[in-house]
């Protein structure tokens, strides 16, 4: 099964479209809320399966296996790649924030744009409300984190 995420890389800030999902599914309610707070807080669970002795560092390294394998294929000429990415956009579903995780498509040259989405479920906007203060805080750190370096 294939669930776009969107928004932000750390609790409540990351929206798992469920509402969206390939195939198509018919969770109830209460799945719907159970495992959208589950996917959001997927790290901490990790963390504390491993009693704090670790991270969730081998998730991190399938995610990013399954993104190099993508961006590959895609330069080789595949069409239709597609992958979450927390990336600088304009995109009207960003509402305003300057970085945002939503599915791009990756072509030889890179990202070639975005792929679409269909209008959030109730749920799902009522959730983006309430994260956007949130993430908009967590990019003007790293922002702020950026611009504190010199090379």
């Amino acid at each position: 099964m294939n669930v776009p995420v969107i928004g932000g890389h750390s609790g409540n800030t990351i929206l798992p479209l469920l509402s969206q999902t390939s195939p198509k599914n018919a969770l109830p309610m209460d799945q719907v809320k159970a495992l959208t707070n589950r996917i959001q807080n997927a790290g901490t669970e990790v963390v504390e399966a491993k009693a704090g002795t670790g991270s969730a560092t081998l998730s991190m390294a399938a995610a990013a296996h399954r993104f190099a394998e993508s961006c590959l294929r895609a330069l080789n000429g595949e069409f239709g790649v597609v992958e979450c990415a927390y990336v600088e956009n304009s995109e009207a579903i960003s509402q305003g924030l300057a970085f945002f995780a939503l599915p791009v498509r990756l072509n030889k040259t890179g990202v070639s744009g975005f792929a679409p989405l269909t209008p959030l479920s109730d749920y799902e906007a009522q959730l983006f409300n309430s994260m956007k203060g949130a993430l908009a805080g967590n990019i003007r750190k790293g922002q702020e984190f950026g611009r504190s370096f010199t090379l």
